[in-house]
């Protein structure tokens, strides 16, 4: 019955046109007002005790990171002194896509911001020099979902302040399976460079001495890298400090190294806050909606539902894994997390699935909605670089094999978990 409720309001809300975050914590009150008697004062309270946190004061700050990291550009000498190591390899400067969204990865957690630093000096590039149009953007598309698993991650970071999870074991979750997933993505592209050698045309060789002398211009990320993961990983550093070393950093570079302007870093500011308001949105109505849930206890009721039913609690996350596929064709990723974690998350870990794990899962398949149309919202931004030249349909049929690849990755994870939960292990005991 509260069940009905729940899907009902919530149904309701989303379908009345009122953006996301309204319609969860419209639906979160509802509940509170008539199936909690009249408690809708405990909705506010969660909600001020949460944003009260300071730890969600790393949200904006890694959300900067990258914007300043795109505004400074930054991003085309890193991607000229990687080129070189991967022009021998079958598809050619296409592997450079993915080692270059995983080096930007590591400093930015937004896949967005990833795929639009790296596309905006890769498409053009590439399309120069002959490679398919669409290929280059499902690589791009693929690449730039590693900013949300390969920390400092803003997924993951939402992920633990919303369920209580350490952070700085989330982050080195993420490390191991974001490497693993980079490294699929680059045997994907290794099999269609063979299968079909007019994707990626010949490349010339350029000698050892001068692709390591290339490599300076990889420096700043370096810099940026030890300066973010570095001081949190040492424990010098809160996530919250690190993010703000990690935007000094950024702007003292790309005033020194890169193009940034005043005028860059203001319209780095307000992309910020732009995105923040948009997730912060989303954010306060989930936590309406998470009070809601758990004053009714649903999820209790949905675990002794599954006691009795008999399911294995790999079936309920096969469900679960479902209902993201399908949110994703309307929901961004990380909107989607957010609306669904109050009731994901008691679930499966009460049917015993490890908090960490679950993180990193949950993140693979808020990825998986990134390359998910018509809402895929990596899709999106490299269709605007191209100006038109890759249509929506066409991006989306060359970034399919990536979303493919991202779900071998979640099935990788469920038969091997300690991928991502060895490396937290071993540092935090």
């Amino acid at each position: 019955m509260i069940g009905a409720w729940l899907l009902g309001l919530l149904s309701a809300t989303v379908l009345s046109g009122a953006v996301l975050g309204a319609a969860l914590g419209l639906t979160g009150f509802a509940l509170l007002h008539f199936a909690v008697g009249g408690a809708t004062r405990l909705g506010v309270q969660a909600v001020w005790n949460t944003l009260n946190e300071f730890t969600l004061t790393a949200i904006p700050l890694f959300i900067l990171l990258g914007e300043v990291l795109v505004a400074s550009g930054l991003a085309r000498g890193v991607y000229r002194a990687m080129a070189p190591f991967f022009a021998r390899l079958p598809g050619g400067l296409l592997h450079t896509n993915i080692a270059v969204c995983t080096v930007f990865g590591a400093v930015s957690g937004s896949s967005m911001s990833v795929a639009a630093a790296v596309g905006s000096v890769a498409y053009p590039e590439l399309k120069q020099r002959g490679y398919d149009r669409a290929t280059v953007v499902g690589t791009l598309a693929g690449g730039g979902t590693l900013g949300l698993l390969i920390p400092p991650s803003l997924s993951l970071l939402i992920y633990g302040a919303l369920t209580e999870t350490s952070i700085g074991r989330l982050f080195l979750a993420g490390l191991l399976p974001g490497l693993l997933m980079a490294a699929l993505f680059m045997l994907l592209i290794l099999w269609t460079a063979m299968r079909n050698p007019a994707v990626a045309p010949p490349e010339a060789r350029v000698a050892l001495r001068q692709a390591l002398y290339g490599l300076t211009s990889v420096l700043p990320l370096v810099v940026l890298i030890l300066a973010v993961l570095g001081s949190l990983f040492a424990g010098l550093a809160t996530p919250t400090e690190a993010a703000g070393v990690g935007v000094a950093a950024a702007v003292l570079l790309g005033v020194t190294l890169g193009d940034l302007t005043l005028r860059g870093f203001g319209a780095a500011l307000i992309g910020t806050a732009r995105i923040f308001a948009v997730i912060a949105t989303v954010f306060v109505g989930a936590l309406v909606l998470a009070q809601a849930i758990a004053m009714l206890g649903l999820p209790q009721q949905m675990l002794q539902v599954i006691a009795e039913w008999g399911l294995s609690r790999w079936v309920l996350l096969a469900v679960v894994v479902l209902i993201y596929l399908a949110l994703g064709c309307f929901f961004d990723g990380l909107s989607m997390m957010i609306m669904t974690l109050p009731l994901v998350f008691p679930l499966l870990t009460g049917v015993g699935f490890d908090a960490v794990w679950l993180g990193v899962v949950v993140t693979l398949m808020i990825e998986v909605g990134m390359l998910t149309p018509p809402v895929g919202m990596n899709l999106f931004v490299l269709v605007g670089i191209t100006n038109g030249e890759v249509r929506l349909p066409e991006a989306a049929r060359a970034a399919a094999p990536y979303w493919v690849a991202l779900l071998l990755g979640v099935l990788l994870l469920c038969l091997a978990p300690g991928i991502a939960t060895w490396l937290p292990g071993a540092v935090f005991g």
